[in-house]
């Protein structure tokens, strides 16, 4: 009986021993994978001219959801508006963004050109900001202040 009993727990010790080494042979692939949407650098021109090397980049925008809460989104795609829809542009197709400030206090227009050279003037379907890693520090820039990013 003690015999069986040993033999029991020797075999479950195994078992969590095995589980255990496949998890730590799987976890480098794990701790590897990318991140959805990946992470894109860019050079930012803020309205004054001054040139901002960004790593990381990402539009934030936050919502609203009662007097003292906010939701934070932060997206790897500029969602304009097109007529009354509204168009999600990924970072990884955009080659650069031009932006205009708005006369009317509306989110700003966006000159959009993609990689393959195509371009198309937008309207920012919200009026968010970019956010990312300089050298010295996260740098969050609103939307409205920015004349250009040039992804690289």
């Amino acid at each position: 009986m003690l015999n069986k009993k040993m033999n029991q727990c020797f075999t479950g010790q195994y078992v969590v021993l095995l589980i255990g080494t496949l998890l730590w042979l799987a976890a480098p692939w794990v701790w590897a994978a990318p991140e959805s949407g990946g992470t894109f650098k860019a050079v930012a021109t803020d309205a004054q001219g001054l040139q901002t090397d960004l790593e990381n980049i990402i539009f934030y925008w936050e919502e609203k959801v009662s007097e003292t809460a906010f939701i934070p989104h932060e997206l790897r795609e500029l969602p304009v508006k097109r007529g009354t829809s509204t168009v999600k542009i990924k970072f990884d197709a955009m080659k650069q963004i031009d932006l205009k400030a708005s006369d009317n206090g509306s989110p700003p227009v966006a000159s959009v050109t993609l990689k393959d050279g195509k371009t198309g003037e937008f309207q920012l379907a919200i009026a968010g900001s970019f956010k990312g890693q300089s050298a010295f520090g996260e740098v969050e820039l609103s939307a409205a202040q920015l004349s250009r990013i040039v992804f690289k």
